[in-house]
């Protein structure tokens, strides 16, 4: 399958509680995440003193149909949309995943990856558990379930028991919570809606599509419930902090998002401005690879009075165009998906602003797109560093051999991509661009740069480990 773009986020999840139009609400709530997850989607809501659900796999507005939505009785709903990579394709995977106690019932909406649950799931499976799907999910329900005491206690002490990156958004009975991993590698807030009803996202653009008012962020390390319009919190790692994904900014949130009181929009416009201020080269035009990369591109043409234009058009109504055997037929997919305009690059050297690059294979084709519509110069300019190392906190980048800044150095990859100069930034100047953006200039937000550094924030576990014994972190 041909895809834009290289790197894909986990998921995104939702919850909302004690409004009378639950369902209608997480529907646009989900819609509005759509871009965090197209492969799969679904809803869990309390109704008749259970816990029920509806879910499919392809995009929200396929999974939910407007009978269902409307034949839905409940105040309380927890969703979620899902990215799969190979390990956890098909229905089984797809949450919210629901379960039905004797005393109790619990849905979990999950973004992120839990490091260590390999090594839970051995040790719970050892004790008689049984796991349904592939995803580390199922395991804080295990623990919860082992654990002793009122609900609040068995969740802090599973909860300790996780290493890794998590957002969670968890329904118990009718009451909605939302977790974040101590290390706050994954986003989630918190709104209010015009009634009183909080609402949890991975993405305050949300709160803009429901007319919600921005509360906070989950704090790393925190238990949020909402319940009865009202906000409870609990602290549960007392060793914690924040070092958010540096990739949300540049990727994949919404430019409409903030996290941690910097706007993405903002941030990405920030960063091509520094991009510009370091890398300088003579052209005609800036051109931004659509969508994420247009924000990037519109501050390198402000800071370096090089005009910005549209040279690229993304066209949105394509569906997923498979690899097919011949290479005609596979840069025929290529052009479905993106159009060079010819009238605007023909004859032009042109700055080309991309976000990021992974395996290359996605540069090297639009830059081979411009120059077949008759640019003359492509000079990539990459609003991020390169990405050398493996990403194992919810990002389908595990793997060395599919990173090509691992494999080659930077005048290797420019001659690969086709490209007349190359340039990334710097990693000091993206952290600086970021919190240049940060409207509160007295918060400290910290980042997590693994990708680009290979100073990762938790323990790696299992065959991440075995890779260490084998030299190759």
């Amino acid at each position: 399958m041909f895809e834009i773009k290289g790197i894909n986020e986990e998921c995104g999840v939702f919850g909302v509680s004690d409004h009378q139009d639950a369902a209608l609400i997480s529907y646009f709530g989900l819609h509005s995440l759509q871009h965090r997850g197209q492969e799969g989607a679904g809803i869990a809501y309390y109704q008749n003193k259970t816990i029920k659900s509806i879910k499919g796999e392809g995009l929200i507005a396929e999974v939910l149909q407007d009978k269902e939505l409307e034949s839905i009785d409940t105040s309380y709903v927890i969703g979620h949309v899902k990215y799969s990579n190979e390990n956890t394709k098909g229905l089984v995977n797809v949450q919210p995943f629901t379960y039905q106690f004797l005393d109790e019932s619990i849905a979990l909406a999950h973004n992120g990856y839990i490091g260590n649950a390999p090594l839970l799931k051995k040790e719970i499976e050892s004790n008689g558990g049984i796991f349904v799907s592939q995803s580390d999910s199922e395991v804080l329900i295990h623990l919860i379930r082992m654990e002793k005491g009122n609900f609040i206690d068995r969740l802090k002490n599973a909860l300790n028991k996780l290493d890794g990156s998590f957002a969670f958004v968890l329904m118990h009975d009718n009451e909605i919570y939302g977790i974040r991993d101590r290390h706050g590698l994954r986003p989630l807030s918190i709104g209010i809606l015009p009634n009183g009803s909080y609402i949890l996202t991975s993405e305050t653009c949300a709160f803009n599509v429901l007319n919600a008012r921005f509360i906070r962020d989950v704090k790393p390390g925190e238990i949020v419930k909402i319940s009865n319009k009202e906000l409870v919190s609990w602290e549960y790692a007392k060793c914690s902090s924040e070092n958010i994904c540096l990739m949300e900014y540049v990727y994949f949130s919404r430019p409409d998002s903030s996290l941690s009181n910097i706007n993405v929009h903002t941030a990405r416009k920030a960063s091509g401005r520094m991009l510009a201020s370091s890398n300088k080269v003579a052209a005609d035009i800036v051109v931004g690879v659509p969508d994420s990369s247009t924000s990037a591109a519109i501050g390198y043409a402000e800071a370096s009075n090089i005009p910005y234009e549209i040279g690229l058009i993304k066209n949105r109504y394509v569906g997923r165009t498979f690899i097919q055997p011949t290479q005609e037929l596979r840069e025929q997919g290529v052009r479905m998906k993106l159009s060079a305009v010819r009238e605007i690059v023909e004859g032009k050297d042109i700055i080309l602003v991309d976000d990021s690059i992974v395996r290359g294979t996605t540069c090297k084709r639009i830059i081979t797109l411009l120059k077949d519509a008759g640019a003359n110069k492509i000079h990539a300019r990459i609003a991020s560093p390169a990405i050398k190392y493996p990403c194992y906190y919810g990002v389908d980048i595990t793997d060395y051999k599919e990173l090509i800044s691992n494999r080659m150095n930077q005048e290797e990859l420019r001659e690969y991509i086709s490209a007349d100069s190359l340039c990334f930034l710097e990693l000091d100047d993206l952290i600086k661009a970021l919190n240049d953006s940060q409207k509160i200039k007295d918060h400290q937000t910290g980042y997590c740069s693994a990708c680009f550094d290979g100073n990762y924030i938790t323990s790696l576990y299992e065959d991440i480990s075995d890779m260490n014994k084998k030299g190759e972190l």
